[in-house]
């Protein structure tokens, strides 16, 4: 079941249960400290454990809009935290709750504070008391709840239906159900709907089990098909997002009355219901069904649609982040254009061009290149918004091919129905001494990256970006010579939408001249630098770790970590320089996104050392108690690494996947992390919630900090001596001290 978990010792137990208490340190007594800390305090989201009264010492606000006005913050509660939402895959991605209810801070110029709790019963306690604003998120407006707190005019209107797995019962009528237990999660109304039931049906031996669900629905789905009889109630909209990712849900009737979904509020806010309501009714948009994308159409309706994968450079989740390539320049275009964006994630066995040409979004592109097959196919490609060259991958055990000759001898192996094909096949013609071999059509771009990397394959051609990426994060892969002129990619339009057309041309044109078109460009096409780094440094046993030693220790105690585990992760982030930027916006030692860390109550820039440390290691601990408490300490600090690093989310589906795989999704090396490096393969992230994940990151990234950390506990004195548990030696790890084992050394920065 999802509340419960293996609790046997893992090997690395004894060393974490210990190691986790930082060593003593004598606080500082300055006013900035005392901010920073009582900013730590301030409670942010928590899944493994509920803020209690005495933890929240945040204010008590009763009042109205005006009231709320003068605190300069609007505080918001919810169940899932922010940026945690799964990844929209037929989605208007402006309308999800954390971006509306963003956008109403801004709009009422106050700063927007998220806080998570684990129930709605939970939630409505911290808004009648004052210690919230807004409930935002998917809570149902029931007449028990309407006693307590006002909500605001409706987002949307759901059913709760059945549900159940291939192996389930018939769920067609709820009247016919016989011997079932009904799965529901804890404190929802789902709760009273299956009591409802079981009291209008006594000789049906019915019965219902909640759950605590630590924030992943997907527990309560996989928990429902472990056992034939049983059934989850869900609301019918919660389902059918389901469905996009996971082959294994069967829906089945309704069982309640239309359910308005709303947020709550206070009693006696008038003027803030008022602003609430007026800002969603201004701001929602109805659904479009299919229809005709001309230019008139989409202005008329107030949306555009945009037609893509789930793949690393065009759209995916990060750190609970929407992000790509394709995404932010669409999502730009329809800014600027005052239109919403709406996601249609296509299929990875299905083509863009299919699903353009039946009308089920305006425009289409993920990194497409533009040829005269396409075209020839009946649709019509905007001004080029990339252009790549060819390249050469091999395994890095074998020679590096720097020229064309280097080929002869090799075997290319090339992704099925690519343009990759063509250009093998030209060298091989030429007179070069290559074999040239078609990979089998369910082999993706990922899991071709991943053979080279593991030596199954010789070399492979992929486009230049992508291969200088992948050769950042995999030891493996070496990048060689080019073997094509820059090949231009673009968005797919239908020919006749002339004007829409036009639009898209006018924009790309402008937009490519502009300092954020190759901002955007180095977020997604520049190898991040910190995996590139092949510095050695060595370290004096006896001296300081880094520059920044006792902030760590001041904050780490604060939050009961170890300090030289966040010295290792601080190296890892940013090589001890303060004023890292990365491209993706993260700031400082602890490269913090500026909305985590406003989220953890540090209004960014956070570049000064105490305040981002502080932010980073309250960022730690808040990641930390999203899991189950149950599970071992040495679990949960790689877990919280890797989420740190990649997600929460992203996490969770590598566990999902790990116990399908035969694995422990309750240890991380060589279980969870295996499962971790396969979600960057269509045929397990298109069932993945959170879909693609380039899981060499966090793999690497937990894997490094990990044998740093062992470094840092062998030189640098703590409150105890322990066995810190190792990662095994993989090749491209640098450390060496003068006592023999290696780190990064604060006597010679980067």
């Amino acid at each position: 079941m999802p509340n419960q978990r293996r609790t046997g010792i893992s090997p690395l137990v004894l060393f974490i249960a210990v190691a986790i208490a930082a060593a003593l340190f004598a606080i500082r007594g300055c006013d900035d400290r005392q901010r920073m800390q009582d900013q730590a305090r301030m409670p942010v989201t928590t899944a493994g454990r509920i803020p209690s009264e005495e933890d929240y010492t945040g204010y008590i606000e009763t009042g109205d809009l005006k009231e709320i006005r003068k605190r300069g913050t609007i505080r918001y509660v919810n169940l899932v935290g922010p940026r945690e939402d799964a990844l929209p895959r037929a989605a208007v991605v402006t309308k999800r709750h954390f971006d509306l209810a963003n956008r109403l801070a801004k709009r009422l110029k106050l700063e927007p504070q998220w806080i998570q709790v684990h129930s709605i019963t939970r939630a409505i306690e911290l808004i009648r008391s004052g210690r919230a604003d807004i409930m935002a998120d998917n809570f149902s407006v029931t007449e028990a709840r309407r006693e307590l707190i006002d909500f605001s005019t409706p987002i949307f209107q759901t059913y709760q239906i059945l549900v159940t797995g291939p192996s389930g019962p018939d769920i067609s009528d709820p009247n016919e159900l016989r011997d079932v237990e009904f799965i529901v999660p804890s404190g929802s109304t789902q709760v009273d709907t299956a009591r409802r039931m079981i009291r209008d049906n006594p000789d049906a031996n019915l019965s219902v089990t909640e759950v605590d669900l630590y924030g992943d629905l997907d527990q309560l789905m996989d928990a429902v098909n472990e056992k034939p009889n049983r059934v989850a109630i869900l609301q019918e909209n919660i389902a059918g997002e389901m469905r996009h990712y996971r082959d294994d849900v069967e829906l089945g009737a309704r069982v309640s009355d239309l359910e308005n979904i709303a947020w709550g509020m206070r009693k006696d806010a008038r003027r803030l219901q008022i602003t609430v309501n007026n800002f969603l009714t201004q701001n929602l948009v109805k659904g479009e069904t299919a229809r005709i994308a001309d230019w008139k159409a989409i202005k008329r309706s107030g949306l555009i649609r945009l037609l893509t994968y789930n793949s690393p450079t065009s759209y995916f989740i990060w750190k609970g982040a929407l992000m790509g390539f394709d995404y932010d320049l669409a999502r730009t275009f329809a800014a600027r254009h005052g239109l919403e964006l709406q996601v249609v994630v296509v299929p990875f066995e299905e083509e863009l061009i299919d699903w353009l040409k039946q009308g089920r979004g305006d425009f289409a592109g993920s990194g497409l290149t533009i040829t005269k097959e396409r075209i020839a196919r009946g649709i019509a490609f905007t001004t080029p918004y990339l252009e790549t060259p060819e390249q050469i991958i091999s395994h890095s055990g074998k020679p590096k091919i720097e020229t064309i000759q280097d080929l002869d001898g090799r075997t290319l192996t090339v992704r099925a129905h690519s343009s990759f094909i063509k250009t093998a096949q030209v060298l091989r013609d030429s007179g070069i001494d290559v074999q040239v071999e078609i990979a089998n059509p369910e082999i993706s771009y990922s899991q071709i990256f991943s053979m080279v990397d593991e030596g199954e394959l010789d070399a492979s051609i992929a486009d230049s970006n992508a291969a200088n990426v992948e050769a950042a994060l995999r030891t493996g892969i070496i990048t060689g010579t080019l073997v094509s002129d820059p090949r231009p990619q673009g968005w797919m339009v239908l020919p006749e939408h002339r004007e829409l057309l036009k639009q898209l041309d006018k924009f790309l044109k402008k937009f490519k001249k502009s300092p954020l078109y190759e901002e955007t460009y180095n977020r997604y096409f520049k190898p991040n630098k910190r995996f590139q780094q092949k510095i050695r440094a060595r370290i004096i046993p006896g001296q300081d770790l880094s520059p920044y030693d006792e902030l760590a220790k001041s904050s780490s105690e604060e939050f009961r970590f170890d300090w030289r585990l966040v010295i290792a992760q601080m190296w890892q982030e940013s090589n001890f320089n303060p004023k890292a930027v990365s491209p993706v916006g993260a700031q400082g030692l602890m490269q913090l996104m500026p909305a985590t860390a406003e989220d953890m109550g540090f209004p960014p820039p956070v570049f000064e050392p105490d305040r981002n440390i502080m932010a980073g290691v309250k960022y730690l601990n808040w990641v930390r108690g999203r899991f189950d408490p149950r599970l071992p300490a040495a679990t949960r600090l790689w877990f919280t690494l890797a989420s740190y690093n990649a997600g929460y989310g992203h996490l969770l589906d590598a566990q999902r996947l790990a116990k399908e795989l035969g694995l422990d999704p309750d240890i991380w090396f060589d279980n969870v992390e295996t499962a971790m490096l396969k979600l960057s393969e269509p045929r397990y992230f298109k069932k993945a919630r959170y879909g693609y994940v380039r899981g060499a990151e966090p793999v690497a990234y937990v894997r490094k900090i990990s044998n740093l950390y062992k470094a840092y506990v062998d030189v640098a004195s703590g409150e105890s001596t322990v066995d810190v548990p190792l990662r095994k030696n993989h090749p491209g790890d640098t450390a060496e001290t003068e006592a023999g084992s290696g780190a990064p050394s604060a006597r010679e920065p980067p």
